[in-house]
């Protein structure tokens, strides 16, 4: 993993990060990502999945772009520098040195591996950079692919949020409620 970083500041805040893998690069966004960041969002899965406004139109997405929705990187193919999809880092501690991560692919572009590859490509780089002792992620109990993202990726399943997600799946009852599984990783997860 090769990486870049430069930021400033007397707040603690990440500073802004390339991390390239043998098959992605993770970058800031740019302003040119808007339009396809807004596409990824609206996406039925990324609906159902996914805690952001719907609607998720231009104005959302530039407000992300621009960094106005906290830590964001674009997930883009290395070869071809597509985007394929956007990781957030929210909830951040800095006194615990903790955070959670969110990926959300493109659905041109799941079942390749590139949650799970970002996510460790970033796991790394918070422990081994920026000293961060846990990396956590949170999957909807009905969500079969983000699951099997964090089993494979070795997260350890820490226990379950009872009714903490509210189901958007367009077959639900309006303000039905599902379960939560708590995933962690912490760097010595990685010796």
């Amino acid at each position: 993993m090769n990486s870049s970083a430069r930021g400033g500041g007397s707040a603690p805040a990440f500073p802004e990060i390339t991390i390239n893998t043998e098959r992605l690069t993770l970058r800031a966004l740019e302003p040119a990502d808007a339009e396809l960041v807004a596409e990824l969002y609206s996406d039925e899965l990324s609906r159902q999945w996914t805690t952001v406004p719907q609607p998720y139109g231009s104005a959302e997405a530039e407000a992300l772009v621009t960094g106005g929705k906290g830590f964001a990187l674009g997930v883009t193919e290395f070869l071809t520098q597509r985007l394929v999809g956007v990781l957030r880092l929210r909830a951040t501690d800095w006194r615990l040195r903790a955070t959670e991560a969110v990926v959300v692919i493109a659905p041109w572009a799941r079942g390749e591996g590139y949650a799970g590859e970002s996510i460790l490509a970033v796991a790394q780089w918070l422990f081994e950079d920026q000293k961060f002792e846990r990396l956590e992620l949170r999957t909807a109990s009905g969500n079969a692919a983000a699951l099997q993202v964090a089993q494979k990726i070795g997260c350890v399943s820490e226990g379950v949020l009872r009714g903490a997600w509210l189901d958007r799946a367009p077959d639900a009852p309006p303000g039905s409620r599902s379960d939560v599984i708590v995933w962690s990783l912490l760097p010595e997860d990685f010796l």
